[in-house]
């Protein structure tokens, strides 16, 4: 018999040591990148018009949206519809939904809210003039309208 007979190695175990950091790693950024939908469209999605001059909007949590365009929901008719947060709306409850939004915020950011409206191309103007004078009785002044930027080229 040898002292120094052969023994066989085993393979060492893989070390899971870094596996909790990388796992925690990827929960940070996926918490971080990932976007929360605000609301559920009820219409279909609006194409937007198109624009040569935009600017964006700076502060987008002081933005109240009013969405513009078809129904998906055949029960609702045909024609333009009118949603606000989830749901679709008339008109006369626009006042309803700026004294919600602004109840939301400190009076002192009143001042500072924006509604953006976002229209499909087709939508008729009949309708959005309707939402301007209901905002213009609630004295929501700021006003926006989204669009979509079009490049010197594609004219």
């Amino acid at each position: 018999m040898s002292k120094f007979g052969g023994k066989k190695k085993e393979m060492p175990a893989v070390n899971t040591a870094s596996l909790p950091d990388i796992v925690f790693m990827l929960l940070f950024f996926f918490m971080v990148t990932t976007t929360m939908r605000e609301t559920n469209l009820q219409i279909e999605n609006p194409r937007l018009p198109n624009a040569t001059e935009v600017k964006k909007l700076e502060k987008k949590s002081l933005v109240s949206t009013i969405y513009v365009g078809k129904a998906k929901d055949k029960k609702f008719g045909t024609g333009d519809k009118i949603q606000l947060n989830d749901k679709i709306a008339s008109p006369d409850m626009i006042a309803d939904f700026i004294y919600s939004e602004r109840a939301q915020r400190p009076e002192a950011e009143h001042k500072f809210m924006t509604t953006s409206i976002k229209a499909d191309i087709e939508s008729s103007v009949g309708t959005i003039t309707d939402i301007k004078l209901r905002l213009r009785d609630v004295n929501a002044l700021k006003l926006s309208l989204s669009s979509r930027k079009v490049s010197e080229i594609q004219q």
